[in-house]
């Protein structure tokens, strides 16, 4: 932490919540940390007040984001059934974004926990090659590892066509659950 002076309580929070809704990219709890002269464990708690105020706030692998509705405009969602391998994960992502989709969550349906959703908002190949790194850095499993490779994404694209493009392209490789 620098010499400046930290942010403290609900100055921080309102802080914060000015940097989020003001971004249109995710930001990471370091680079919030940063700004606030504070720990990131200080953020973390911060961003769950936040959100136990109701506060749209969303943990990404990227970093938080505020969902804006204005972000939502002119987009439409689908929400698809996939099933693959976990060393399979990223070329069904890059297919993803390689057709303009954003891949808003992944989603299981556990045998205990119920459904499991996790945020990603993933939109482009540097993203997806960034999400593919935490997940190996951290040594952590897909969500998918939980279900025998069966898992539901959130797609959002601008027009039906890009959904379809993108479900049509998962299709050929054989990556969608059809009823």
């Amino acid at each position: 932490m620098s010499h400046q002076k930290k942010v403290l309580g609900e100055e921080r929070r309102a802080m914060l919540l000015e940097i989020l809704r003001s971004s249109s990219e995710p930001i990471t709890g370091s680079e919030l940390a940063k700004q606030a002269n504070v720990s990131r464990q200080v953020i973390v708690g911060d961003i769950s007040l936040l959100k136990a105020k109701q506060e749209p706030i969303i943990a990404t692998s990227q970093g938080y984001m505020y969902l804006n509705d204005s972000n939502n405009v002119n987009q439409v969602e689908r929400t698809i059934v996939s099933y693959h391998t976990a060393d399979q994960t990223e070329a069904e992502l890059n297919l993803l974004v390689d057709h303009g989709v954003i891949i808003k969550d992944v989603s299981v349906e556990h045998p205990v926990y119920g459904d499991l959703t996790a945020s990603l908002h993933i939109s482009n190949r540097k993203e997806v090659k960034q999400f593919i790194k935490q997940i190996q850095s951290n040594q952590a499993t897909y969500l998918l590892e939980l279900t025998g490779g069966i898992h539901m994404h959130t797609i959002v694209a601008t027009n039906e066509q890009m959904l379809d493009e993108a479900v049509e392209a998962l299709d050929q490789q054989g990556y969608i659950v059809r009823s």
